[in-house]
């Protein structure tokens, strides 16, 4: 690795953002060197998302003259202690080396490119056991979302309730916790580090998995149903991170592909093993179980689990060397510049802004709000749906999911096994197209990603006239399980290509645009299925499930509309200086 490089590339940053500065005119065009620069070091250094590269992260305008101000203040001081220190005979001091001392003796970097210290050089065992840690709380989390669905009649006898409402939000309230957590959880992670953000999290989870298994009420399970779920979505926000952290990105696509299992199949295999132990030991033991399997989990964690955010391993290391060197001016080479503060209002915020700033973040976060509403819907009704027509106890309510499960499965694979052939091909095609003519090789482009996402959008209403009229008319229950199978293959296409093509087009901010998309979704799954008994008890299961399959006709184009013209919406709307 080429450290003066990188430190001159820091040097001609600080000279962009003083060049702005000098020229109000200029200030648009500077934020689009840095942010290209940010761009071009990040893919060189291997990160993504938000995950700072040495350039920083970008700043605003008032961000980059406190940061100027700041640079100015520790050379004066440098230049003083270094003098002090002179003069004591003490040189070593001022000047220690860091792996990038040429332009700044004070700066802290990794130990050259082999540095066990880097999360890249860890072993492999040290990454499985990181990596395997965190899938499984994946898994176990939005297994928590669905678990005790098939529960929930026992529940509502127990509290001695009727309300349909009642029923779908004590299992859909987990959602809005999703929704919450990723604006607190995500900044937190990348100010004080990934583990200690876990470890708190998984306490939080546990607490409130007890507190649903004694809750009194029904009002004091819809609570601590929410809360379980603000401090159960941490793996899933920081997940990815906490895999890009340690895995290379020419080989991330296979971790990430195990990574992803869980938040597809824990909500499907949830109802699966509920529906039986709700049965056999009554629906608290769903909690006990879940606090259960996570407290054993999230013992291993505390054992075995390393901290794998640079920014924070090399803040700690410089803290480290400040009190072995007596040089309190040394720095990690990302430390930013901000304080705890200024960071986290500003990473809480930039999803909202992105949302409100870029079409087609906020296109496709509400394209993909309503395929998660419509599986949400599923999830909260079927249990009524199949022992109300089919007489099923509530061990086979359990079972009737495995159609989604098997749906999503099919849709997993083969997104797998054909999406990298596409992009190859394609991106292969458009670079002899531009040698033919002369033009500059584009490489491999975001929307390519798409092409399922049309195919994903039509199997969607497709399951919803399966499931709906099959149930309505009683045909054999395996026909309506086949409906509900196409309707996961459905939203496993749409999701799949709108969770990747938002990495691969957004780069710097991936995070913040999954973050986007994430909280959007979260909403209208926990909101959405308040109204699908009351649809069904007004329509029947025939009328309802069509009127949903309808409006997913209406929002048909959309997905052709991205596919065409997804590329000119990203240019016309870039995201800049956020």
């Amino acid at each position: 690795m080429d450290m003066p490089k990188r430190s001159r590339a820091m040097s001609d940053t600080a000279s962009t953002i003083t060049a702005v500065h000098s020229d109000g005119e200029r200030e648009t065009d500077g934020h689009l060197i840095l942010d290209q620069r940010k761009t071009t070091q990040a893919v060189e250094e291997g990160h993504d998302a938000d995950t700072p590269s040495n350039a920083g992260y970008i700043l605003t305008r008032e961000d980059d003259v406190k940061r100027l101000k700041s640079i100015e203040t520790q050379r004066k001081r440098q230049s003083l202690a270094l003098a002090e220190q002179q003069a004591k005979g003490d040189v070593e001091k001022g000047v220690q080396a860091t792996g990038d001392g040429e332009d700044d003796p004070n700066i802290v970097w990794w130990d050259g490119d082999n540095d066990p210290e880097n999360p890249y050089n860890w072993s492999t065992l040290r990454k499985v056991l990181n990596c395997g840690c965190v899938s499984f709380q994946t898994f176990l989390s939005p297994l928590a979302s669905s678990v005790f669905a098939p529960g929930v009649p026992l529940v509502l006898q127990e509290f001695h309730s009727s309300s349909p409402e009642i029923a779908t939000f004590v299992v859909s309230v987990y959602l809005l916790g999703f929704a919450v957590g990723p604006v607190v959880l995500a900044p937190l992670s990348e100010i004080y580090g990934r583990v200690p953000i876990y470890h708190i999290c998984n306490v939080g989870f546990i607490a409130f998995c007890v507190a649903c298994a004694l809750a009194p009420s029904l009002n004091a399970l819809i609570a601590f149903r929410f809360l379980a779920g603000l401090f159960g979505v941490a793996p899933l926000t920081n997940g990815g991170g906490t895999v890009a952290d340690m895995v290379p990105q020419k080989h991330r696509g296979t971790v990430l592909s195990i990574y992803s299992i869980g938040p597809l199949l824990g909500p499907i295999v949830g109802p699966i093993a509920g529906g039986f132990l709700s049965d056999a030991k009554g629906w608290r033991w769903n909690f006990w179980l879940l606090a259960i399997v996570s407290g054993f989990i999230s013992l291993v964690m505390l054992i075995v689990m390393k901290e794998s955010f640079g920014p924070v391993i090399l803040k700690k290391k410089a803290e480290r060397l400040r009190k072995e060197t007596g040089n309190q001016l040394l720095h990690s080479k990302l430390d930013i510049g901000l304080t705890p503060k200024d960071f986290f209002k500003r990473s809480a915020v930039r999803p909202v802004k992105m949302f409100i700033r870029s079409p087609i973040i906020s296109i496709m976060a509400l394209y993909t709000a309503l395929t998660y509403g419509y599986l949400y819907l599923q999830f909260t009704t079927m249990t009524e749906v199949f022992q109300k027509q089919y007489n099923f106890t509530t061990e086979l309510v359990g079972l009737s999911f495995l159609g989604l499960g098997a749906g999503s499965l099919v849709g997993v694979v083969l997104y797998s096994l054909t999406s990298d052939k596409y992009i190859a091909r394609k991106s292969a095609e458009a670079d002899r197209i531009a040698e033919e003519t002369g033009m500059e090789k584009q490489g491999m482009k975001p929307e390519y990603r798409l092409p399922f996402l049309p195919i994903g959008a039509i199997f969607i209403p497709v399951g919803l006239f399966i499931y709906g009229w099959t149930a309505e008319k009683k045909v054999h229950w395996i026909v309506p399980i086949i409906g509900t199978a196409f309707g996961g293959l459905g939203n496993i296409l749409v999701f799949f290509s709108i969770q990747t093509y938002l990495v691969d087009a957004f780069t710097v901010y991936a995070a913040s645009a999954l973050a986007s998309n994430t909280i959007i979704r979260s909403v209208t799954g926990a909101v959405l299925p308040l109204a699908g008994l009351r649809l069904y008890e007004k329509l029947g299961y025939g009328w309802g499930n069509s009127l949903l399959g309808f409006i997913a006709i209406l929002f048909l184009p959309v997905s052709f509309v991205i596919l065409k013209y997804g590329e000119v919406l990203r240019r016309k709307y870039p995201i800049n200086n956020l």
